[in-house]
């Protein structure tokens, strides 16, 4: 809004804030580094007023010596690597070709040229159809790239993306071509189709995450959170969503000011009671007659499963229709990664550190969606942002039912997880396969029973007890997964054989993946 209502000196007065203003004065000192001694003090600046998708206009070229390269010809549009992207910097459209081709000849620019790709998808199909065909673009924001190579990972073997080092004439190239993305237009509606869920990021309502934010490079929590609000803009529109957020990375990185990279309204509660206040709002928005307005609820390990809990318990015991979304990374990364109840048996983390004595954390993990299914009618998912089709039936399922839901996501934390910036979907990926992080989802409208509620899909050999990859002959357990990450790292011996701690963890995930299969009706 653009107006703030603010008490001075015991007066009601309202103060304007002229958005346009705080974009060329405040944003404009932070970014030229003059705001420590330029900025006056008033009445924005004292209250740390944020307007909307600011975060736009932070510059993040200058971080990272590489960058991601477009090959059009390999691409078939899968649109993976904008959905994995944490940092809104790669983005798609599809664009008919006669409108293409008369904008690309007034922009006359080689690079340009080449982002847009022929595809079977976009272009091959539709001309069959009879219908106009469409050139598919993928383009690379610099400003906001951080290069984690995120995108190249989830690209995969089709080779389309592949990071280059950045010369004197990358940063200059890329923002032309960028400029034209822009002004291109949006991608029209009949192009979209809404049964393929990734296509959801083609539409303008969807982008409601703007990049610009402080998180590290390939954070796993940001891609949950572009795509929960992209499942949700995509079928509500962002004049329908507000965010309740838990002091977390979340609020770090979503509030630095003046940097705020959503386009949706945001409230930052306290570490242990945004549930509380997402219920308030939930009861005023009811007393407006916004029923049909979404509240997403958002915490970690810490806001839900910790010193929260009982707040997010009282939350699920109301009935009310709000959504929470957990960002489940097994510790407070936000203070230095801490042990949580999250953390797993053996995991080596502050609070919990490997010794002689004491090998890594002692307490076996708290299964946060085990336990929220427990309580009456509420709709439960555990889903990664790597399983895309899962974590988006999760969220719009979430946002159909009418009461309490919550949606447990897996978040790799590359500092505290001890993993490469790019590995954030293979290892949200791998967790899953090993039953490290089992995928489920809970809905109460599917029966009377747990098994007809609960569905195991999504999880690969969901009737056998480890998933054995057909290509490798490997069996893909705990300690396969534990090997690929440094938290478990001083578990294993010099050869490589892990310890009874570790053995203990995996008997630990193998017997809550026979209760699930229990209570899914498998075994």
């Amino acid at each position: 809004m653009n107006k703030v209502i603010s008490k001075q000196n015991n007066k009601s007065a309202f103060d304007i804030l002229d958005v346009e203003d705080f974009n060329n004065r405040i944003v404009g000192a932070y970014n030229n580094g003059s705001a420590e001694i330029g900025l006056d003090s008033e009445i924005s600046t004292a209250r740390s007023i944020i307007p909307a998708g600011t975060a736009l206009l932070r510059d993040f070229s200058y971080i990272a010596p590489d960058i991601p390269h477009f090959n059009s010809v390999n691409c078939v549009a899968c649109m993976e690597c904008v959905t994995q992207c944490p940092d809104t910097a790669i983005l798609a459209k599809a664009i008919p070709q006669t409108d293409l081709q008369s904008k690309l000849s007034d922009f006359n620019d080689e690079f340009t040229n080449s982002h847009w790709a022929t595809t079977k998808k976009f272009y091959k199909t539709p001309e069959k159809q009879g219908k106009e065909p469409a050139k598919f673009g993928i383009f690379i924001d610099p400003t906001k790239c951080k290069g984690c190579a995120e995108c190249v990972d989830a690209c995969g073997d089709h080779d389309a993306l592949s990071m280059i080092s950045k010369q004197d004439d990358t940063i200059p190239k890329y923002n032309k071509a960028f400029q034209f993305f822009n002004e291109v237009g949006s991608t029209p509606s009949e192009y979209i189709n809404e049964r393929v869920l990734v296509d959801m990021m083609l539409a303008k309502d969807s982008l409601l995450f703007t990049g610009g934010a402080g998180s590290c490079m390939g954070c796993g929590e940001v891609t949950a959170l572009r795509m929960m609000l992209a499942a949700t803009g995509f079928v509500y529109g962002k004049e329908s969503i507000g965010l309740v957020a838990s002091t977390g990375c979340n609020t770090v990185y979503g509030s630095t000011y003046p940097y705020n990279p959503f386009l949706v309204p945001w409230t930052n509660s306290l570490f242990e009671n945004s549930p509380a206040d997402a219920m308030g709002i939930r009861a005023k928005w009811n007393q407006m007659g916004w029923e049909d307005k979404k509240i997403w609820c958002i915490g970690g390990d810490g806001a839900m499963l910790d010193i929260g809990f009982q707040s997010l318990s009282r939350l699920l015991a109301s009935g009310m229709n709000i959504n929470v979304l957990i960002l489940d990374t097994q510790g407070y990364s936000n203070t230095g990664g801490q042990a949580s109840t999250a953390t797993y048996l053996g995991q080596n983390a502050k609070m919990a550190f490997h010794g002689k004595s004491v090998q890594g954390k002692t307490e076996l993990r708290k299964e946060i969606a085990n336990i929220c299914m427990m309580h009456p009618d509420v709709f439960v998912a555990q889903t990664t942002s790597a399983h895309t089709n899962h974590f988006y039936k999760a969220i719009m399922s979430a946002n159909e039912y009418n009461g309490p839901s919550v949606i447990n996501v897996y978040t790799t934390c590359q500092p505290e997880h001890g993993v490469a910036d790019d590995m954030a979907m293979h290892q949200a990926k791998l967790a899953a396969d090993s039953r490290t992080f089992p995928v489920f989802i809970y809905d109460p409208r599917n029966g009377e029973k747990f098994s007809e509620r609960l569905s195991l899909q999504g999880n690969p050999a969901k009737n056998k007890e480890w998933y054995v990859n057909p290509k490798t002959k490997e069996q893909i357990d705990f300690i396969y997964f534990a090997k690929t990450e440094g938290r478990f790292s001083k578990q294993f011996d010099k050869d490589g054989n892990p310890n009874q701690a570790l053995i203990k963890s995996q008997e630990d995930r193998l017997s809550n993946w026979h209760r699930l299969q229990e209570l899914a009706g498998i075994i």
